[in-house]
């Protein structure tokens, strides 16, 4: 791993939300400097992330930025190739294909928990579109994977899972005009049950799991953005 000759701290309560970071004991800092880790696109590693992984400008600054564009970005599902429903898959606990319904039913998910979160922000005007002083927040799902049988198994009737599924949440910060990346951040976490403990699977159960996960990542972000200079 590369050393930095300097880093830019990152203050403000929005860069902790487009990192996805808790309170650790070190700041997160945006790496500078001949040795800075660079993305593919030329972002900067940020350091001491609990994101996965992060990246941003080493000039990061929204400041004149009055509005936000919310762009999906899609959701991609786990490929698995014999459904989940054959003795195999079902020993090792999945991951089991997800079905047309029930990707529909996540998906209006997803967009309806944003959309409450975002509905509670104060700082920023909500916009559909481009212009000089919107800043574009792009986000998608990858690999979401489900760890809920399609039917019960051995003509079980009860099922107990401790999570039911897991996904990578992708978030970008863009320029709404120029699509100029600002920031970037990936991070994969499991949708589960409290406390980590078996919880009997049902549709109600799942659902409040991954609403759970969602909520998570849009408050954060939601709450950064709003927290921006204090």
């Amino acid at each position: 791993m590369k050393k930095t000759s300097s880093v830019l701290r990152l203050t403000t309560p929005l860069v902790f939300a487009v990192v996805l970071v808790a309170c650790t004991t070190a700041p997160p800092t945006i790496q500078t400097g001949p040795d800075a880790e660079l993305s593919f696109d030329g972002l900067h590693k940020v350091d001491n992330s609990q994101a996965d992984v992060a990246w941003a400008r080493p000039d990061f600054d929204i400041s004149g930025y009055t509005k936000i564009w919310l762009v999906g970005a899609g959701i991609e599902y786990r490929q698995v190739k014999d459904r989940g429903r054959s003795t195999i898959a079902r020993s090792q606990g999945g991951p089991y294909f997800i079905d047309d319904k029930s990707r529909a039913q996540f998906e209006e998910l997803v967009g309806k928990v944003f959309k409450e979160e975002f509905e509670k922000i104060e700082k920023y005007e909500l916009v559909d579109g481009p212009g000089p002083d919107v800043l574009m927040i792009r986000g998608g799902l990858l690999d979401v994977t489900s760890y809920v049988p399609p039917d019960p198994i051995g003509g079980r009737s009860y099922i107990y899972l401790s999570s039911v599924g897991e996904a990578t949440l992708v978030l970008e910060l863009r320029d709404s005009e120029t699509g100029t990346i600002l920031a970037r951040s990936v991070d994969r976490r499991a949708a589960e049950t409290i406390g980590g403990t078996f919880t009997r699977s049902n549709s109600v159960t799942n659902s409040a799991e991954a609403r759970r996960l969602i909520r998570f990542w849009a408050t954060r972000l939601r709450e950064g953005l709003d927290g921006f200079g204090q």
